[in-house]
């Protein structure tokens, strides 16, 4: 149980700490990857305005006094106004396709860029064009479809390569220093996290230490009692009180196997005896008896059980099993209730289900019931003469066998137990 709960705290905090390194990963190149975008198509709305140049700065004809402040370039004002360098002009590289009114390449122009001609960029445009395109990405060239000042269709393709690139190279980096960091943390979580348990693991082995010498120590003052009634059975005959006597040993006893059994399913060396057997018989001999017992409560108990099937397990521990939750079912059913035990194949498993009508009960998954001492109504537990830990050994056995178990409510007024033996 201890290594599976280290196991545990090391899966969640390394899955903690992956989805808060994925949100930042991805935050940081989304807004990198949204920039390069955005400079990309500040660029092509410019090149558009300037139907399709990008705008250059006039000539200075007219000389300025050296004491009067020059105007600023309409270049300038312009690219300002988009917040773009006015560098952009010396380093952007672009190319432009018109198209005709039916959507045929009327003309192109490369002077801006040496890495296309124009027999590519014909190509471009007309794949594009083709799939009804108007704005992304085509190679390394951002491109949108615009209407040019003259009211011409016109493809801007600006070349993203370099920018590209860096977000490429940043995305890599931090996806490897981002692993690099999990395996880091991974270690020290692994390492520290056995300092973590370590006081709930002395803890719990103290606990089950105390519930295996206690159990072992009540079962000697136990047999003498129970010897002590007999004798006194015998000299003065039966009465009330020793049936009360006989019926509390009986549940001690009862307690007490089940502790011990709990005690030692826990321990991680444990191993059942497994064995092959007819579990179809197995189960049937264990639930026969329950039909009796259970018309005598005033209950039905139906039951349905595929014969010849074999299985592979503890046939010990799989009839206890059987016994508890029929046990379980009958003490806690409505008055007159109804009660089914189904045992069938299912696929390559066997499927266990006990069903019986209750008192009103949430509907979903109840699989608290599992827990130890759990006690939902501790006043009907204490008319039945539960403990609270019966379905505490099901659990076990069923985990023990690499099954799964559940409890369920489908209508609120019944409860059904399944388990799937592989």
């Amino acid at each position: 149980m201890i290594k599976k709960l280290r196991k545990k705290f090391i899966a969640i905090a390394m899955c903690s700490m992956a989805l808060v390194l994925f949100v930042i990963m991805a935050g940081i190149n989304t807004a990198n990857y949204t920039n390069v975008c955005r400079n990309a198509d500040m660029r092509i709305h410019v090149i558009a305005e300037n139907d399709g140049k990008f705008p250059e700065n006039p000539a200075d004809d007219n000389p300025q006094d050296d004491n009067q402040t020059p105007p600023e370039p309409k270049k300038e004002k312009e690219l300002a106004r988009r917040d773009i360098s006015p560098e952009s002009a010396f380093d952007t590289r672009f190319f432009t396709v018109t198209l005709t009114d039916k959507g045929t390449v009327d003309q192109v122009d490369t002077g801006k860029i040496a890495a296309v001609s124009t027999k590519e960029a014909k190509k471009y445009a007309a794949s594009l064009y083709k799939k009804q395109h108007t704005l992304g990405f085509i190679s390394c060239y951002r491109y949108q479809l615009v209407t040019t000042g003259d009211n011409t269709r016109m493809y801007i393709f600006v070349n993203c390569e370099r920018e590209l690139n860096t977000f490429h190279t940043f995305l890599l980096a931090s996806i490897g220093i981002s692993l690099a960091g999990l395996l880091l943390v991974f270690l020290l979580v692994v390492l520290f996290s056995g300092m973590l348990v370590k006081p709930v693991a002395e803890s719990y082995e103290k606990q089950k230490r105390f519930i295996t010498d206690a159990s072992h120590e009540i079962k000697t003052p136990l047999t003498i009692i129970d010897a002590n009634t007999e004798v006194l059975e015998m000299t003065g005959g039966e009465n009330q009180w020793t049936k009360s006597t006989r019926k509390q040993i009986a549940r001690l006893t009862s307690l007490t196997e089940k502790l011990v059994f709990l005690s030692r399913m826990d321990e991680e060396s444990t191993q059942l005896e497994m064995t092959d057997f007819a579990i179809s018989d197995a189960v049937i001999d264990t639930a026969e008896p329950f039909v009796s017992y259970a018309a005598s409560r005033g209950k039905t108990l139906e039951l349905d059980i595929a014969p010849d099937l074999t299985y592979h397990g503890n046939e010990g521990c799989i009839r206890q099993c059987v016994s508890l939750l029929l046990d379980n079912a009958v003490k806690y059913s409505t008055e007159n209730g109804k009660l089914r035990l189904t045992f069938h194949k299912q696929g390559r498993a066997l499927a266990l289900t006990v069903w019986n009508t209750t008192d009103p009960i949430p509907v979903g998954r109840h699989d608290e019931l599992f827990e130890r001492f759990y006690r939902p109504d501790s006043s009907r537990n204490t008319k039945t003469g539960g403990h609270g830990i019966g379905l505490s050994v099901v659990h076990a056995i069923a985990t023990a066998h690499k099954g799964k178990i559940s409890a369920k409510s489908e209508d609120g007024n019944s409860l059904t137990f399944s388990i799937l033996l592989n």
